[in-house]
């Protein structure tokens, strides 16, 4: 068979991969363009019981009436401070651990890793109630802490298995020539496998911070008087009102968090390319 026989035969499934892959783009890119066009919308027709995916007369009063909410800039800072700091934190104890883990033998190793494995299959809301009690004879309730620790807590086995393929990757005999050439193994850590792993963390990274980001249950349940510690999630439940909903008010701020998630996915979508690419080879 001719090579262009056989191009003619695979034209047809690589023709349907591709509006497959395209549909379902559509279906997934969907309530996106459905959530940001009822923020466009007038109240009008979002109230309208004829909707349609289109709006003649875009206004920009929903995003007026998120931004003129009071603290509406504290409550975005405090995502901020809670996501960031989850992220940062859990990098480098993840690396640190995952190549303890990789690197080192020591007894109940395997144990360990096991562990990693049965804390992710544990649902959060199982242990959102425990987590409440701990928080309380920690004195950490209604603050930012009783946000970070047990988001950095879910975090961290997830980061670590996953870290552990990227330092495994890295030769030995690397680390015995950094060695050789007099570099210690302090230096080695951060100037040389720090640099190889860190597609894997940014791939980590980004799962960190939307879990963080978008956290509601945790914020619920933990900042419970001090509204000045709430985030962002938090700052939709003023548009919910008992009279009536206020739709536009909610797409307006759910629109609002979505631009920092996007923001950090094309900052590190380079290194979270070849970082999945990574742990799919491991």
């Amino acid at each position: 068979m001719s090579l262009l026989s056989l191009r003619e035969i695979r034209r047809p499934g690589r023709l349907a991969a591709e509006i497959l892959a395209v549909a379902i783009a559509v279906l997934v890119a969907f309530p996106l363009y459905w959530m940001v066009l009822s923020a466009l919308k007038p109240a009008a027709e979002i109230q309208s019981t004829d909707p349609r995916p289109w709006t003649l007369a875009p206004t920009l009063d929903a995003f007026r009436r998120v931004f003129e909410q009071q603290d509406f800039g504290r409550y975005f800072l405090n995502s901020l401070i809670v996501a960031g700091t989850v992220v940062i934190a859990s990098a480098l104890i993840a690396f640190l651990a995952a190549t303890a883990v990789t690197r080192f033998r020591f007894r109940f190793r395997t144990t360990l890793l096991i562990m990693f494995l049965v804390a992710q299959m544990v649902p959060v809301e199982a242990l959102t109630i425990p987590l409440f009690f701990l928080m309380r004879d920690a004195g950490q309730l209604n603050t930012l802490g009783s946000l970070i620790l047990p988001h950095l807590a879910f975090s961290l086995p997830f980061a670590i298995w996953m870290l552990r393929g990227f330092v495994k990757a890295v030769p030995e005999a690397l680390e015995e020539q950094a060695a050789i050439d007099g570099a210690s193994r302090t230096r080695f850590l951060w100037q040389i496998l720090f640099p190889l792993v860190f597609p894997g963390l940014a791939a980590t990274s980004v799962f960190s911070f939307i879990s963080t980001w978008n956290d509601f249950l945790f914020a619920k349940s933990f900042l419970i008087s001090d509204t000045s510690q709430s985030t962002l999630p938090m700052a939709l439940l003023v548009f919910f009102k008992p009279d009536e909903n206020d739709w536009g008010g909610i797409m307006a701020a759910s629109t609002v968090m979505t631009v920092p998630v996007l923001v950090f996915f094309v900052l590190v979508q380079r290194r979270l390319v070849s970082g999945l690419g990574g742990a799919v080879k491991d």
